[in-house]
């Protein structure tokens, strides 16, 4: 394995040696969020950073993303590294100099950080590139949050010719400067769900002249969460919550409908597939049940995000010759978020990887969370990040 490891030792090194340039980029990005697809202020940030690298850069048409080629001028593979950059819908409360100036944006899943820990791995590569082969895509997407920007991308092109890709995912919830990921499912296919119970509406002193879908709805969010503890084999993970219920505007008039949403997760498309079906079966039926018709709509979103077991050994040796021993953990199941990184890995040969970083000071099962308005990063642990993504892609060529 250290002949396809070359240079990668000092790596940690030459990333801390320009940690104050990836924390200040990553502050910048912070500071001034965006949501979904078009982040021209982000490109605008990842555009500069990447002037007089000698990188091959092109923009998106359908989004705002950045794609930039690392040449070696050697044949060899070419490897893709992904770092998404949008924000969240969230009011940041955080007390911090860099805190968000854009009213109900925050980076609140570290996406600023995966940004700017590939800008400085795009830095490192470029010195290095005399020792490795082949070729380097860095992946710049946006709307990764719902919007499916990493299908826009691959849609222009971006995995033409990519032999294997990498992620880092940072996470608050593990400790600082450690690696964590597993084999086969990482994170679960994400899907929403919308049900428009119809009745008849009418006087509440008169139910027995109404066909009430509120009790309707009521049988059928406690039919659904039976559902799936029956049709799904205890083996095969899948969660479904009802995260919103309308109906009614006072209290005495019974409406003539009721509104149900919610989310369905799950880690196969065996057990998407028994969700799917098991939610248009107990709606409609409950419903009849009570008088009353369902209106199933299903959105199929992110699928399962499966990484690929050799590829996942690579981040166990690379993590270990680039940060020491002690340095990565296998994750013992997967997670029930989702990933968009999921479009890349059906197609090609790759891995997502945690990163941990942990605040100073707090035990990490109780920082904040990603998608927190509490959520913070220990910025030290960020150059662990940079040499990941640049050892990754040198190991390899």
């Amino acid at each position: 394995m250290t002949s396809q490891l070359p240079g990668t030792g000092d790596l940690l090194d030459a990333a801390n040696g320009i940690q104050a340039d990836t924390v200040e980029l990553r502050r910048a990005i912070h500071k001034d969020p965006e949501l979904g697809l078009d982040l021209p202020k982000t490109q605008a940030k990842v555009l500069e950073a990447l002037t007089g690298l000698g990188l091959d850069v092109n923009t998106g048409e359908s989004c705002t993303s950045v794609v930039a080629d690392l040449d070696t001028g050697k044949p060899g593979p070419t490897v893709l590294l992904r770092g998404d950059m949008d924000a969240l819908p969230l009011q940041e409360d955080n007390d911090v100099d860099f805190c968000s100036v854009q009213e109900g944006m925050m980076h609140a899943c570290g996406h600023d950080a995966h940004t700017s820990m590939l800008v400085s791995a795009a830095r490192l590569l470029a010195e290095h590139k005399g020792e490795f082969t082949g070729k380097v895509r860095f992946m710049f997407q946006p709307g990764e949050e719902g919007f499916h920007g990493a299908r826009y991308m691959i849609e222009e092109g971006v995995l033409d010719g990519v032999d294997r890709a990498f992620a880092i995912h940072v996470t608050p919830n593990i400790p600082s400067a450690l690696m964590a990921t597993r084999a086969g499912p990482l994170m679960a296919s994400a899907d929403t769900f919308d049900l428009t119970v119809r009745g008849r509406g009418g006087h509440a002193s008169t139910p027995h002249f109404t066909a009430d879908p509120i009790p309707a709805a009521a049988s059928i969010v406690t039919g659904l969460n039976t559902m799936v503890t029956r049709d799904l084999d205890a083996n095969q993970p899948g969660v479904l919550t009802v995260a919103n219920l309308h109906a009614g505007t006072t209290t005495n008039v019974i409406p003539d409908k009721a509104i149900i949403g919610g989310t369905i997760r799950a880690l196969s498309e065996h057990s998407r597939s028994v969700l799917h079906e098991g939610v248009e079966r107990v709606a409609t039926a409950t419903a009849s049940a009570h008088k009353c018709s369902c209106e199933v709509s299903i959105e199929r979103g992110y699928p399962v995000t499966v990484n690929h077991a050799d590829q996942v050994d690579l981040v166990a040796q690379v993590a270990e010759r680039t940060l020491g021993e002690n340095h990565f953990i296998t994750m013992p199941t997967p997670i029930m978020g989702a990933e968009d990184f999921s479009y890349v890995l059906q197609s090609v040969p790759g891995a997502m990887a945690f990163l941990g970083l942990c605040p100073d000071g707090v035990d990490a099962s109780q920082a904040a969370s990603n998608h927190s308005n509490l959520m913070r990063i220990s910025e030290d642990g960020m150059a662990t990040g940079v040499a990941m993504y640049a050892a990754m892609a040198m190991a390899a060529s």
